[in-house]
């Protein structure tokens, strides 16, 4: 039986029943017609996943199929089909050479082409919906491909129709409208300006903006690096929480506000996290807060999946004692859970 700590980047998680590389469209949805009824669970990168010692007790199929089918116009830019398994900043890295534009904020997330619509995947004043045209899956209660558009996918802050409908649908293939350029669009996030040496609201050469997200995600160990433990985690392990303006009044001053669209108020979840009493380096068994950013929760020492649980869950009541917000898990927990 595979080991799933060897596919995912926590380096966690005990033994899969049954595992089965996937490299073409034909071959996802014949592993996925073989199991059955029996437990199915779709890996692309292993990224955002924190699996049970335990294992899984069915099906693991690791996405792997790498297609890429591209129409460029002079006017209307470059519409570019990537299969779901081929590693995302890669593909970002690949666009920009191409002298595509739009990307460039979301380089260094760790993970795969089809786990960015699932996730809504975002970093740096952008979200990729906003350059998804199609994603294109097999629906599993249906048993036949499903193409879904943008409007249809329901993006929303780290989440999608697909996430809403867990397990049921597998993304096998993502269209992208790019445009042609080698200028970003106005950066807005204020820490990416001040990397990039320019005001909030000015442009920045594609290519150095990608080298500014490349660094700072480095400075705050996103960036994963097989010789550095302080990078072997899922990411951000929560979201920001969205609360109401109320709850949002009631945080100290200090506390980042984000406004939202419907009146609600984003905060920080690292914010919150460090405030609350939650340190960078605290460990609970193998598990550790990474000592360059609160939000990424790290394999320090041979840790379990149990040992970074516990540490999460620490986390989360830090924040629900001190502020009365519970944080949500971005990360996928396969077998366990926070309460």
């Amino acid at each position: 039986m595979a080991e799933l700590r060897n596919y995912t980047s926590l380096r966690v998680g005990g033994p899969a029943k049954n595992f089965v590389d996937a490299h073409n469209e034909s071959e996802i949805i014949a592993a996925i017609e073989a199991a059955g009824d029996t437990p199915v669970l779709i890996i692309g990168g292993g990224t955002n996943i924190l699996v049970a010692d335990s294992g899984f007790d069915g099906t693991v199929i690791r996405i792997t199929n790498h297609a890429l089918k591209s129409e460029v116009d002079a006017c209307s830019g470059a519409t570019l089909a990537i299969g779901a398994g081929e590693n995302w900043d890669k593909f970002v890295q690949i666009s920009i050479e191409r002298g595509f534009a739009g990307l460039e904020t979301l380089s260094g997330i760790p993970g795969t082409v089809g786990a960015a619509p699932i996730q809504n995947i975002g970093a740096y004043g952008h979200e990729v919906s906003e350059f998804i045209t199609q994603v294109r899956t097999y629906d599993r209660q249906a048993k036949a491909i499903k193409t879904f558009t943008n409007q249809e996918c329901e993006f929303s802050y780290r989440n999608s129709y697909f996430k809403s409908h867990p397990g049921r649908y597998v993304v096998i293939e993502v269209q992208f409208q790019l445009r042609i350029g080698v200028e970003t669009t106005p950066i807005t996030y204020a820490e990416l300006a001040t990397k990039l040496e320019i005001a909030v609201g000015e442009k920045a050469p594609v290519a150095a903006t990608r080298k500014a997200v490349l660094e700072l995600r480095a400075a705050k160990g996103m960036l994963l690096n097989p010789s550095d433990r302080d990078s072997w985690s899922a990411g951000s392990f929560f979201t920001n929480p969205i609360v109401t303006a109320e709850v949002a009044a009631k945080l100290p001053a200090a506390a980042p506000r984000w406004p939202q669209a419907d009146g609600r108020i984003k905060t920080s979840a690292a914010w919150l996290i460090e405030n609350s009493g939650i340190k960078k380096g605290d460990t609970f068994g193998g598990a550790r807060v990474s000592s360059k950013h609160v939000l990424a929760l790290t394999n320090a020492a041979n840790a379990t999946a149990q040992d970074i649980a516990s540490l999460a869950k620490s986390a989360q009541q830090h924040v629900q004692d001190k502020f009365g917000i519970t944080l949500e898990p971005e990360v996928n927990l396969i077998g366990l859970n926070l309460q």
